[in-house]
C-alpha cells in the first residue's frame, strides 16, 4: 500500500485508531495509539514521537526523543480491539538527523538485505520460520527474597489422568507422545484453528497446524517462508495473534522455550534459501541435492553456530532445551533428513524452487530481526570464504559411541557461553555495517547483567532439593 492507499483503507474500515508498532532491542513488541483523526500523510514522512530512554536496552535519558515512522506496506486490521484498529509497524529514526536508528532491530535486518545484494552472491533471502509454543491453562510464578516458584496446568497434561476433573475424560497425550495427535486427545483444535484463520485475515500466509510432541499442549502453526525483513516482521505478528487467542479462550500461551521438565522444548527451526535473478542457488548435484554454495552456507552456519546461538536462542532457559535425546539439535552437524543434526536439509520435494538448509537451534525467545540477519551474515561468510562444512552425519547422533561424537562440536551449554563466543567471534556481523560493534557488546552486557547473573545469583528451587540437608 501507498500512505494514500492506508489512509484510504481506513476510511472504508471505519477504522477509529491507529496504533503504531515497533520492537524493541530484546525482541517485544511496543506501541503508541492514535485516533485516526491525527494520522495524515504527513505522519509517514514526519513520523510520530515518543521516549527512547524509557525503551530497554536503547537510549539515554537526555537523547531521549526518537521517531517512528509508519511502513504503510504493513498494515492490518487489529483482531482484538473493540475500536477499528490499524496496525501498522515502524521503522526508528533520529528526530534531528532523521538517519535510521543503529539499535533498530527492523534496521539491521535491512541493512542485512542490502549486504547480501551488494555481496553479487544473490538478492533474495527466504527464511521459513517453524516456531513452536505451549499453550496452558493456568501459569502461576513468582521470585521473592524467601520464595521461588511455579505451578503451570494443562487439561492435557498426563499429570492430570488421576485428578477428580468431574469427571475425567481420560484422552491425554502421553509424555512425548503428542505429536499429529487427534480429537479428543489433541484438546486444542479448535483454538489454534482460530490463532490459523486469525492470521490469515491479517494477511500471513499459514502452511498448516497441529499439535506438537509436548503432551500438555505443545503446538506449531507453520508460515509460509518470506523475505527476511517481511518474515520478522510475520513473526512478531504471529505471536501476538498466538498469545491473544489463547487469551481469549482463558488460556495461556508461551513461547518459552523449555516451561515443563523432560517434555519437548519450542524451538523455531528456521530455513533459509538464497536466490538470484529468480533462480533458487542453493539447488544443484552436490550432497542432497545441495549446490556447493549451500554447502558453505552451511559450512558458514557450523563455524559461527556458538557465536550465533547468543541472538538465536538468547535466554538463559533456551539451554535446558539444548540437551540430548527430544529432538533438540546439540551437536553441530549437518544431516539430510535427520533431525538431530543442527543443520538439516529437508528432501520432501525434488524441486529446485524448494531446496533450503533448516537450521534447527534457534527459539522463538529471541529477536526475530536479530536472529535471522545473523544467520544470514554467517551463512554469507561460509559462502564468501568457501567454508567446507565437512562431512554429513546421516546417523541418530544420539546413539553414537563416545569415540565417534568426540570429535563432533557441541552447541554452547549455556547462555554465558555462548555470549562469550558472541564476544569472540562477532567480525562476520559486522561486515556492510550490518551489525555495529556498539550493538554487539550492549548486546552482549545486557543480556549478561539482566540475565545471566540475575539467574546466577538467585537460590534455585532445586537446590533446595539437593542440598538443604547437608
Amino acid at each position: 500500500m501507498t500512505p494514500k492507499e492506508v489512509l484510504a483503507y481506513c476510511r472504508e474500515n471505519n477504522v477509529g485508531a491507529v496504533d503504531l508498532r515497533f520492537t524493541d532491542f530484546l525482541g517485544q513488541w511496543a506501541h503508541t495509539t492514535v485516533p485516526v483523526s491525527m494520522f495524515g500523510e504527513a505522519v509517514f514522512e514526519k513520523g510520530i514521537g515518543f521516549d527512547g530512554s524509557s525503551v530497554q536496552g536503547w537510549q539515554r535519558i537526555d537523547e531521549s526523543d526518537m521517531l517512528l515512522l509508519p511502513q504503510p506496506d504493513t498494515c492490518f486490521l487489529d483482531p482484538f480491539t473493540e475500536l477499528p484498529t490499524l496496525n501498522i509497524i515502524c521503522n526508528v529514526v533520529d528526530p534531528i538527523t532523521f538517519e535510521d536508528y543503529s539499535r533498530d532491530p527492523r534496521f539491521i535486518a535491512r541493512k542485512a538485505v542490502n549486504y547480501l545484494k551488494g555481496s553479487g552472491v544473490a538478492d533474495r533471502a527466504w527464511f521459513g520460520p517453524e516456531a513452536e509454543f505451549f499453550i496452558f491453562d493456568n501459569i502461576q510464578f513468582d521470585q521473592t527474597r524467601n520464595a521461588a516458584w511455579y505451578h503451570i496446568d494443562s487439561d492435557e497434561g498426563p499429570w492430570n489422568r488421576g485428578t477428580d476433573l468431574g469427571p475425567n475424560s481420560g484422552y491425554r497425550p502421553r509424555y512425548q507422545r503428542g505429536y499429529l495427535a487427534s480429537a479428543p486427545v489433541d484438546k486444542l483444535m479448535d483454538v489454534r484453528n482460530e490463532m490459523m484463520q486469525t492470521m490469515i485475515d491479517c494477511g500471513l500466509t499459514v502452511e498448516c497446524q497441529h499439535h506438537e510432541v509436548g503432551s500438555a499442549g505443545q503446538s506449531e502453526i507453520d508460515l509460509r517462508y518470506d523475505e527476511l525483513v517481511r518474515a520478522a516482521d510475520n513473526i512478531m505478528t504471529y505471536k501476538y495473534i498466538v498469545k491473544n487467542v489463547a487469551a481469549r479462550h482463558g488460556k495461556s500461551a508461551t513461547f518459552m522455550p523449555k516451561p515443563l521438565l523432560d517434555e519437548a522444548g519450542s524451538g523455531m527451526h528456521t530455513n533459509l534459501s538464497l536466490w538470484k535473478e529468480d533462480e533458487p542457488i542453493f539447488a544443484g548435484d552436490a550432497y542432497a541435492g545441495l549446490s556447493q554454495t549451500a554447502m558453505y552456507a552451511i559450512g558458514g552456519i557450523l563455524k559461527h553456530a556458538a557465536a550465533l546461538l547468543a541472538f538465536t536462542n538468547p535466554t538463559t532457559n533456551s539451554y535446558k532445551r539444548l540437551i540430548p535425546g527430544f529432538e533438540a539439535p546439540i551437536n553441530l552437524a549437518y544431516s539430510q533428513r535427520n533431525r538431530s543434526a543442527a543443520c538439516r536439509i529437508p528432501v520432501y520435494s525434488t524441486d529446485p524452487a524448494t531446496k533450503r538448509v533448516e537450521f534447527r537451534c534457534p527459539d522463538a525467545g529471541g529477536n526475530p530481526y536479530l536472529s535471522f540477519s545473523a544467520i544470514l551474515m554467517a551463512a554469507l561468510d561460509g559462502i564468501e570464504n568457501k567454508v567446507d562444512p565437512g562431512q554429513p552425519l546421516d546417523k541418530d547422533i544420539y546413539d553414537l559411541p563416545p569415540e565417534e561424537l568426540k570429535d563432533v562440536p557441541r552447541t554452547p551449554g549455556s547462555l554465558a557461553e555462548a555470549l562469550a563466543a558472541l564476544e569472540f567471534d562477532h567480525e562476520f556481523l559486522l561486515r556492510g555495517d550490518v551489525f555495529t560493534r556498539d550493538v554487539v557488546q550492549h548486546w552482549i552486557a545486557h543480556k549478561r547483567d539482566q540475565e545471566v547473573e540475575s539467574m546466577r545469583r538467585r537460590p534455585h528451587p532445586f537446590e533446595f532439593c539437593l542440598y538443604y540437608d547437608i
